[in-house]
């Protein structure tokens, strides 16, 4: 069964939150961090993306960016203020995104249930992202992004957190980007509800967030190794934000193929007829098993081959079915982890940022994805699989800055 820990948060004043609040370290450039952050010394981005204050072109993983980070959050800790509460709490913390809303529940998760996959991940991670964010947790001793949690609906949580939103906030703003960012400090009663009602959950999933968790629990091991034997340390946990699968937003990830391997769009589209059904088409998938595909000025649908009985759930997905009957024999991509070929966009983004590729001459031929849900993920991550490349986006995003772990 699952745990929940409260911790003593390290949090931005609330008049400060707005300014603080910063966009996940991993979905913008170092140039796009150093557009939101210029003129606000309080954004987040300076700890979480310290290289957007060095000279530009300075390596992001030159010993000289991990020190800045430590210097700007020491900084940050002073002047924002960011202050570190009396005792351990849980928080709320509600995404509020045009007419979708969620809320979850903020707080620290066992890393030997990490370990042990009773906090189940669908995702493979990087080596060298891993060693980024393991360096960077150590060398501010904090976690200072949220893990994104999913978990079976629980009527009991529901109704513990509907009573608690209805108080008043310790944060609400909204982001530039228009997401509304609410946040609240369970009580003491509050506290212990929580903790009773995740205990008798089985499993959490991972949606987004596997190099902080994996980075968390290698950091974890140097923690512990300075230790003493036996001693409990603040990195047996990592923060997460939990959120019912019932209330999340998924998001497709389109796929992008920047030439056509030597075929004319006529040549590509007869032998697309050979392999799936192809006919005229909008920017939208009509559903599951179709693909939306652009090509010298038009939209195509797709209708995909189904799996044969018995294909594992991962890859039985659309992206793992167009992979296979489309993108690698027809258009020659290999592994869409390396192949330079192929790049994605977040359906946040939306249809035109694909046309505006193709048409620019960026790419030859677009695919817009229906997007995977959250069932399929669960079930994929109860399976042991591993979730194709960039199948999933999960909008709205948390931000970093408003809570962090002290370690």
């Amino acid at each position: 069964m699952a745990t929940i820990h409260p911790f003593r948060a390290l949090r931005p004043r609330p008049e400060a939150a707005a300014a603080v609040a910063a966009v996940p370290y991993d979905v913008v450039s170092t140039e796009e961090a150093r557009a939101l952050a210029a003129g606000n010394p309080l954004s987040f981005l300076h700890v979480s993306r310290a290289e957007i204050d060095l000279p530009a072109g300075t390596d992001p993983h030159a010993d000289v960016v991990y020190e800045t980070a430590a210097a700007n959050f020491a900084k940050l800790r002073r002047e924002a203020p960011l202050v570190e509460e009396a005792g351990p709490s849980l928080y709320l913390y509600r995404l509020r995104m045009g007419e979708h809303e969620q809320i979850g529940v903020a707080g620290c998760f066992s890393i030997d249930e990490y370990d042990h996959d009773v906090i189940r991940r669908h995702e493979r991670t990087r080596k060298d992202k891993e060693d980024d964010r393991t360096r960077h947790l150590l060398t501010l001793k904090a976690q200072t992004g949220p893990v994104f949690l999913t978990y079976p609906a629980v009527d009991e949580i529901d109704a513990l957190v509907a009573r608690v939103a209805a108080t008043p906030p310790l944060f609400d703003f909204a982001a530039a980007d228009g997401v509304r960012h609410s946040l609240w400090r369970l009580d003491a009663a509050g506290r212990e509800q929580v903790v009773g009602a995740f205990g008798r959950i089985p499993s959490l999933y991972i949606a987004d967030g596997h190099h902080r968790a994996a980075s968390a629990a290698r950091a974890r091991q140097e923690v512990r190794a300075a230790a003493a034997p036996g001693e409990a340390v603040e990195a047996d946990t990592f923060l997460a934000v939990a959120f019912p699968d019932d209330q999340m937003q998924v998001l497709p990830y389109h796929r992008l193929v920047k030439d056509l391997g030597g075929q004319s769009p006529a040549e590509l589209l007869a032998a697309l007829a050979r392999q799936v059904e192809v006919r005229p088409g909008s920017d939208q998938p009509g559903g599951p098993g179709e693909v939306a595909m652009y090509l010298d000025g038009r939209w195509y649908a797709l209708g995909l081959r189904e799996a044969p009985a018995g294909t594992p759930p991962a890859e039985a997905l659309d992206v793992a079915r167009l992979q296979v009957q489309v993108l690698g024999p027809l258009l020659g991509i290999g592994d869409p982890r390396t192949d330079t070929r192929i790049d994605f966009v977040g359906g946040i983004r939306g249809p035109a940022a694909l046309v505006e590729r193709v048409d620019g001459g960026a790419a030859a031929v677009a695919f817009a994805m229906h997007p995977v849900s959250v069932a399929d993920l669960m079930t994929i991550a109860d399976a042991g699989g591993i979730m194709p490349p960039k199948s999933t986006w999960f909008e709205p995003k948390l931000r970093d800055g408003l809570l962090s772990h002290l370690i």
